[in-house]
């Protein structure tokens, strides 16, 4: 790129900052309050665009629990958006007869995406799942192989190694970043195929039974018990894996996912790209 001449900068007067705007250290603090306001049912994150920390509260939230989330709030109130949703926040993983996608010790949960490490094989899937499943099988009751790592709460993802080579590995994904307004696909093993876009990012949750997860991707799409661990993608960028969500399909709902790159980095595995 060629650069040309540029006339000489001039000074802008500086701005003032509006007094009424929350800084960022407020809004932190305010994020930090609605965690330790220990309300089960709502995922919150910060819109730094917007100064305020949006809270979504499902259903099972009161009258109470959301005054409570309002009381922690304090004197930072101006900077908190609750807002109200039908449906529940929840793990989407289902316990069922063997048959569908991948299963183990009566839960079924879907594949993510595989992945490798040397001359190993594996498939990520939801930390919640892989808490509950030593042994995993494939539909056709060919065995997988064992849940080599768990992780879950805190963050939502699992490592399970194939000990059978017949099983068909497909690949093709490249790892990426999930951004607000991007145009994203899921699949999960219940719903199938459902599209939409990312809402939020950095989002936390804490889900009935208390179980909390942080830095989590929000979209607009509708999820459903059994779709737990399933992919996120945009073309062929590996975004992340199915954790929660509230609503039910067809219609749109809220869905939760765990962001690919940290699962990768922590297992020190690379995707297929084939």
């Amino acid at each position: 790129m060629i650069l040309g001449l540029m006339a000489p900068a001039t000074a802008a007067p500086a701005q003032a900052r509006d007094s009424d705007e929350p800084t960022d250290a407020e809004l932190a603090e305010l994020h930090e309050a609605i965690e330790e306001s220990d309300v089960e049912g709502v995922a919150w994150y910060t819109d730094e665009a917007a100064g305020e920390v949006v809270v979504t509260a499902d259903s099972t939230v009161t009258g109470a629990e959301r005054n409570a989330v309002r009381r922690a709030a304090g004197d930072k109130i101006g900077a908190l958006d609750l807002q109200r949703m039908e449906g529940e926040f929840k793990l989407v993983k289902r316990s069922m007869p063997p048959g569908a996608a991948i299963y183990g010790s009566g839960t079924r949960c879907s594949l993510g995406f595989n992945a490798r490490r040397g001359n190993k094989h594996y498939l990520i899937t939801a930390g919640h799942c892989g808490n509950d499943v030593a042994t995993w099988r494939a539909g056709n009751q060919k065995r997988i192989g064992p849940t080599v790592s768990s992780r879950f709460p805190g963050v939502d993802y699992a490592l399970v190694r194939y000990d059978t080579r017949s099983l068909k590995r497909p690949g093709g994904y490249l790892p990426g970043t999930a951004r607000v307004g991007q145009k994203v696909t899921r699949v999960g093993s219940t719903t199938g195929q459902h599209s939409g876009v990312v809402t939020a990012v950095g989002v936390t949750v804490r889900y009935g039974g208390g179980a909390m997860v942080g830095n989590l991707i929000q979209t607009n799409i509708c999820a459903e018990p059994g779709d737990s661990g399933g992919p996120l993608y945009s073309g062929r960028r590996a975004l992340g894996i199915t954790s929660g969500a509230a609503g039910a399909c067809p219609a749109h709902g809220i869905s939760l996912y765990q962001p690919i790159k940290p699962v990768l980095a922590a297992y020190g595995v690379q995707l297929y790209r084939r």
